[in-house]
């Protein structure tokens, strides 16, 4: 097995990862019955692998992007505008939305790689937003309703699926393949250029990085797989419509799950979604009925703590916590070789 781990060069904790990721979206879905359960698990497989696309950009590339929500409804209106009026499967439909996400991705480049911090921040939740209006605005001229529904008709091509554990596992396969493209860019020679733009874009460039063509392919990456997600999502709960598909919440809620987990970890995302959205309902179950928008308080104040309390994320945090344990161990062993020594 050392062998294989060397050849591909993957580290021991890296392979423990990773089984851990297939026992996750494998065996789970295969071994909840629970309609429950498998639903909670079907959103945390879609949001990580979207947030692992997300994190690509906003991570790895240290662009923090807010207008994610262009590409994840572009894919959901694209894959069914063209699966309800035109028939055409949505396999084929979500790699059309993540083309065309793609273009989006290269029209807002442009001006917004001149910008950083929270001026790049502002200007991709602008975008988002601007999609959206243009969406409700071209009711006027085309005649579309306000909200899509999608057909319950199962079948393979159709992407619709009888029972809720075929969804887990392609929202399973999502996750590994965004997962496994996300670790294939960290361990790559792109990975190492988007770092150091992430730590300083101007000794990037004196280095003899070209900042804009890394930067963009984070960005078309990152633009596809989101809209691919909303696609799988669209055709998971069989309708879309403006508000929800372009939701502000969505573009806050990837870099959030970033956070909890650890910004340019390659679990963090992952990590980061297993605790925001189980959290949500939670807390949607204990306070949602005493007051309306009282368990979002709850939820954005007990982020906010675990965010200051852990600032490089859990993963950030675990790392900090054994580097602290080894140096305990150490300097409780040196007085102890001193001695030895001195005896």
């Amino acid at each position: 097995m050392s062998w294989l781990l060397d050849y591909f060069d993957i580290r021991r904790s890296d392979g423990i990862w990773a089984l851990l990721l297939l026992a996750m979206t494998i065996g789970l879905p295969l071994t909840l019955s629970n309609d429950y359960y498998l639903n909670v698990l079907v959103l945390i497989f879609l949001y990580a692998g979207m947030a692992s696309a997300w994190n690509i950009l906003g991570g790895m590339a240290g662009q923090f992007s807010l207008g994610h929500t262009a590409f994840f409804g572009t894919g959901a209106y694209t894959s069914t505008l063209l699966y309800n009026y035109l028939g055409v499967s949505p396999w084929l439909g979500l790699l059309a939305g993540g083309a065309l996400s793609m273009v989006f991705a290269v029209i807002i480049a442009y001006p917004a790689f001149r910008m950083r911090g929270v001026f790049f921040a502002m200007a991709t939740l602008a975008f988002g937003e601007a999609i959206r209006i243009l969406l409700v605005y071209s009711r006027k001229f085309v005649d579309m309703p306000y909200g899509l529904s999608i057909n319950w008709q199962p079948g393979f091509g159709r992407m619709i699926f009888e029972e809720r554990s075929s969804y887990a596992l392609l929202a399973g396969a999502f996750l590994i393949i965004v997962t496994v493209i996300a670790y294939g860019m960290s361990r790559s020679y792109l990975g190492a250029y988007l770092r150091a733009i992430r730590d300083s874009e101007e000794a990037a460039v004196a280095s003899g990085i070209p900042m804009r063509r890394y930067k963009m392919i984070a960005l078309l990456v990152s633009a596809f797989f989101t809209s691919a997600g909303g696609t799988l999502l669209a055709q998971y709960v069989l309708y879309i419509e403006p508000s929800t598909v372009f939701s502000m919440a969505f573009s806050v809620d990837l870099p959030l799950m970033g956070l909890l987990g650890g910004l340019g970890t390659v679990a963090g995302p992952i990590l980061g979604a297993i605790i925001a959205l189980p959290l949500r309902d939670i807390l949607l179950d204990l306070f949602g009925s005493a007051a309306a928008g009282l368990h979002l308080v709850i939820y954005g104040v007990m982020l906010m703590v675990i965010v200051i309390v852990l600032p490089e994320g859990l993963i950030g945090g675990v790392k900090s916590l054994a580097r602290k344990l080894r140096r305990g161990r150490s300097s409780k062993a040196s007085p102890d070789a001193s001695k030895r020594k001195g005896s």
